[in-house]
Parts: structure tokens; sequence; C-alpha cells
């Protein structure tokens, strides 16, 4: 008799189901696992074995062979541990085999028959849920996969307990969706902690309300890393359906916390010592990276001429399309991408460029050489350059400024809205996100708008992907000042933060 239980194999977020097949015949003692398993998988065998002994059951004396189906598919992960075990007991008519057969199981199992948490629950619910059938999974992740909506959901937090459940001895309360935090609480510092930076906040406010890439440069101390910290509470909760999306790259990456959606947007801040596969993905089994985890959030880079020149370089494909593709010679895989980059830097290289006492003596060549460590194609994609000088003693001494995070946020909210009602035909979300003719069509500018904008685009030398990045900025200016015509005035204040090519000064159009 050949027991048979569904579990699944990952290749980036595609969901690949996969059959354990499991022998028990007469022969010489053996417990063998084939299919193309990894090390981890091989060692499922201890694993199983400790756990069924843990329970007082003994493998039978004889040859036990455990297929993992289709043969020719890498098989990765711990969490073939439970179905192994089940399609064992299965064949020992410990279990029924025809009840198995309508599930599909994972989770790693520790050598005392508890069951661990495991990669890719809420995916595999997901794919369950469409195939029509139940699942099991770890206690842990039930309110993980209980977004899938399936009825048929066994989460257990022991292989006794499970046994017991399945043949009615025992019953498992089924579990409950269950949320990370609450979205309306606060995240991170207030807009209000921060002292003077104006033109900064201003800036910051424009990059949350279109999700627009942004650099801010200045001394240390002058406080850009405050203000990127207080992004995330600016930016609106994510919707049901992002929420989901989100997740699900954080579930495979194993990243959720007992078993819980995110409700608010990813901030993902890697240190400037990243390589090149932390930041977009890779290594062996071809994991999401940074910029994948940081999908329909933020990306925050401090120091962004001190990381890797090869792991800036290849920040530059997911900006544009908005996807990560890892590709290696054992494993291919597509990952979303649709983050909002946000870098700070100083400067020059000690920081003190405006400080003729304490800059250093190469001033100003050093700060062509340091802003020269990033490429111009880098820069084309990011919409915000905004300079943030070093605060004022005076500045600190002022009271708390009356607006607060929660005041911004309220515009962020009603514009981002107001974004998801005009692109809901096109499938996207933010003015960031337009492009083509759908961009001419919604933030096309009045003739004074246009005609400032070739000149500018002619002055300053601006490619084509700048000419758009402006158009969608003065889009997202004209939406928070709740006007439905693209004009002079934001096509000036777009160009203002736009990035001018060494050599030339930008000035305030106005």
């Amino acid at each position: 008799m050949v027991a048979q239980i569904h579990t699944v194999a990952f290749q980036g977020l595609h969901v690949l189901d996969v059959v354990v097949q499991v022998q028990i015949a007469s022969g010489m003692p053996a417990f063998s696992v084939v299919g193309l398993p990894d090390k981890a998988v091989a060692e499922s065998r201890e694993r199983v074995r400790s756990a069924l002994t843990a329970l007082g059951l003994a493998l039978p004396p004889k040859r036990i062979t455990v297929n993992l189906a289709p043969a020719d598919l890498a098989k990765e992960g711990s969490h073939y541990d439970l179905p192994i075990a089940l399609g064992i007991l299965a064949a020992m008519d410990v279990l029924p085999a025809d009840d198995l057969a309508h599930y599909t199981a994972l989770g790693e199992l520790g050598l005392d028959g508890r069951i661990a948490p495991a990669a890719g629950v809420l995916a595999t619910a997901l794919h369950a849920h469409g195939l029509s059938r139940g699942l099991i999974c770890p206690a842990a992740q039930g309110g993980e996969a209980a977004w899938a909506g399936g009825s048929n959901l066994i989460a257990a937090p022991d292989l006794l307990s499970l046994i017991n459940h399945v043949r009615g001895r025992q019953c498992l309360t089924p579990p409950e969706p269950r949320l990370a935090d609450d979205p309306i609480r606060p995240r991170g510092p207030d807009l209000a902690d921060v002292k003077g930076q104006e033109t900064a906040k201003r800036a910051l406010e424009i990059a949350a309300g279109g999700g627009h890439n942004m650099l801010m440069v200045g001394p240390p101390g002058s406080g850009k890393s405050l203000l990127a910290a207080c992004l995330p509470g600016l930016l609106p909760p994510l919707s049901p359906g992002e929420a989901l999306e989100a997740s699900m790259i954080h579930s495979l990456d194993g990243r959720l916390k007992d078993g819980r959606l995110l409700t608010r947007r990813p901030f993902r801040e890697p240190h400037h010592s990243a390589s090149m596969a932390a930041l977009v993905g890779g290594g062996l089994k071809a994991r999401p990276g940074e910029v994948s985890l940081a999908h329909l959030g933020v990306l925050f880079l401090d120091e962004l001429p001190e990381f890797q020149r090869a792991a800036l370089e290849a920040l530059r494909q997911p900006l544009e399309t908005g996807r990560a593709t890892v590709s290696r010679v054992n494993a291919r895989a597509t990952y979303p991408a649709r983050f909002q980059l946000v870098a700070a830097m100083n400067p020059c290289r000690c920081g003190h460029l405006d400080d003729p006492a304490r800059a250093c003596a190469r001033a100003p060549n050093c700060a062509a050489d340091y802003r020269n460590r990033l490429s111009g194609p880098l820069l084309d994609r990011i919409d915000i350059h905004v300079q943030v000088p070093a605060v004022r003693p005076d500045d600190l001494m002022l009271p708390p400024p009356a607006e607060t995070s929660a005041d911004v946020a309220a515009r962020v909210a009603r514009v981002r809205c107001l974004q998801a009602e005009r692109y809901r035909e096109w499938g996207i979300r933010t003015n960031a996100e337009a492009d083509g003719k759908l961009l001419d069509a919604v933030a096309r500018p009045d003739d004074a708008g246009r005609k400032l904008l070739g000149e500018a685009a002619a002055k300053f030398g601006l490619s084509a992907r700048g000419y758009h990045r402006v158009l969608r900025l003065a889009r997202t200016l004209a939406d928070l000042a709740g006007e439905a015509a693209v004009g002079r005035i934001h096509v000036a204040e777009a160009l203002a933060y736009r990035h001018v090519p060494p050599g030339r000064r930008a000035t305030r159009a106005a």
C-alpha cells in the first residue's frame, strides 16, 4: 500500500503541488527520502523518527521509502516534515489515508512532536483553497492561514493533538484571522518632533501623497533620518488586497510574526553594507530581497553613496518595472517590488561642505567625487531631490510645530483615495506609477505650464524619463492643492525638486 498526502514547493511566489508518497515494504530496515530533496528535507528522517518516538510510536522494522513527486522538482525547506510524518502514519494505519488525501499539509517537526512554524503558509492556504482542499498547518500560523477563507483548516500545536483530532478524539478550535497591529495607532516619530526643515517636510508630504522616490542631501545631524522615520506615520494603512499581497512575500520569507497579516506599509532600512543579493534578492534559493520585502511600502537607504555600486545599480530595474527577477543556475524567481525609495546622503565624505571651518582640504572637489558614486541613471529615477540644511540653534529653541503627522496623514489619505479612484480601471495605485498615454491624459499641464516645462527640459537637459517624472510630480502637487488641472505653479515646484546634472545650477522657477 502506498499512502499519499499533498504538500507544496515554492518557486518565487508560485506554489507548486507536491505529493508525498510513502511505502512500507518488506526488506532490510531503512528509511529513505527520494525526489531531489535538499539537506533540510533529507534530515527530516531524524526529526520524524524522534517525533514519533516522543508519542510512543516506533517505526516498523521494514523498508520505508518516501517519494516527493514530481521527482524532477527540487524540494527545499523543513516544511516537508509534517506531510512525511502524516504519510508514514497513514501507511501504518494509524490515520485514515482517505481523509488525509483531501488536505494539504506543511510544518516543521520538533524532536518532542511539536509542530513549529514554516515559511509560506499564507500562499499554501490560498493554493489549497483554490483546489478545494483543506489545510493542515502549525497552530502558531493558523491566523495567517485563516485569511484564505477555507473552512477545512486544522491548526495543530503538536503531532499528538493532530492525530487525536483526525481520529475524532479531540476537537481543535478553528483559528481566527489575525492582524499584526492596529493601523490607526501612530507609528514612528511625529513630524511635530522635527524643528525647522519646512522645505523637507513639504517634500516628504509630496512624496507620501504620490508614492514618489526622494533623496535628502544634508550635513550630519540635520534630521534626514528623523524625517525618513516620520514617513510611515504619513502613509495610509494597507487595503485588504494590498495587505494580502505584501503579507504573501513576508510569509514566503518566514517573517510574519505569530501568523498575523500586515496592516501597515513595510518600512525597510538595510545597512549600507548590504550586498546586491540582500537588496534585490538572490542567494542559493533565490530568496526575496529588501526591494520585495518593501513592496507597497518604503525602502530607506541611509548613507546612499556608501552602498556598493553594483547593489545600487541593481535597483534601477525594480524602480522602473516594479518587480525583481532573480536568476540563478538552479533557481529563477520573480518577486513584486513596487516600493517607494527614500534615500539620504551627506553633501561630501566629511559632511561639512558648507562649513568652511570644518570642511576638509579637498572641498569643494570632494563633493563632486562623493556624488559621482551615484550614477546618473539612478539619480534620474528619483523624483524629489531636497536639500536638508543644518538646523540653526534658534530653530531648536522654538516650540513644537502646530502641525502633526496626523494632520499631514489626513491630507495624504485624501490624495491617495483620489488617485485610487482615478486609476481604478488601470490597476495602478499612485501618480508615481502612471505612464504613457495615461500620464498624458491625467497630467497634461496648461499652456503656461507646458511652455515652462519645455524651456526647463531644454535648459537643464532633462531626459525623457525625467520629463515624465516631473509631470507625475506636478500631478501630485495639483492633487494636494485640490485642483483638477496641472498648472504652471505645479510644474514650477516639481522642477524645483528635480536633480540637475553637475555643472549646471538649478534655479527655482516662478
